[in-house]
């Protein structure tokens, strides 16, 4: 017996606004990812260094820091638009499509937007103030130009307010037929 979750015809219709906001963020996420690799060379020559060469290295370990944090923020938009994000499926899994978009309506509408609102917003302050302030790391062979990574915060907010309304819009076409679905592409052809 196939469950809902099992069943990959059990997906919210695309309309044309959705479509082009999940190919924007497929687009980033994709060209984001490749910081990936570089996050990945930036902890091996830093391992290598430290461990092998035995000379560490402050400031390349804090790269690798924020190097993940960065990738990270910013590549999570990418996994709610292809639907690769984790989920708690233990009721989900049952639900019906139809409850299934009501749910991710209202919590999209009434938890997730506003809490992107408020966390983008204070954010921004954040990477500000350090931009003012010119912060940089407090070891002495550290990073400087910390506001560089703290500016990445907001961005991968921005991003994934982006993803939600662009699952909000696929919601609400599903349930109340607006906008209207565009047919007859298939809501991952922008992967």
């Amino acid at each position: 017996m196939s469950t809902p979750s099992q069943d990959t015809s059990k997906t919210f219709p695309t309309n044309a606004l959705s479509f082009r906001l999940d190919s924007m963020i497929a687009f980033t996420g994709k060209l984001l990812s490749w910081l990936w690799v570089v996050t990945i060379v930036v902890v091996l020559t830093n391992v290598f260094s430290r461990f092998i060469l035995g000379r560490g290295s402050i400031a390349l370990e804090e790269l690798s820091w924020h190097f993940f944090g960065a990738t990270m923020i910013m590549t999570l938009s990418y996994a709610i638009v292809t639907d690769d994000h984790v989920r708690v499926d233990v009721l989900r899994e049952r639900f019906s499509l139809r409850l299934m978009a009501w749910v991710e309506l209202l919590g999209i509408t009434l938890l997730m937007l506003p809490l992107m609102y408020f966390i983008t917003e204070q954010l921004i302050e954040y990477a500000y103030r350090s931009f003012e302030q010119g912060e940089a790391s407090q070891s002495p062979s550290g990073l400087p130009y910390r506001f560089i990574l703290k500016s990445t915060l907001p961005i991968g907010m921005i991003l994934i307010s982006v993803a939600l309304v662009s699952r909000l819009l696929r919601c609400t076409t599903y349930l109340f037929k607006f906008p209207r679905e565009m047919r007859p592409t298939h809501p991952t052809d922008f992967r």
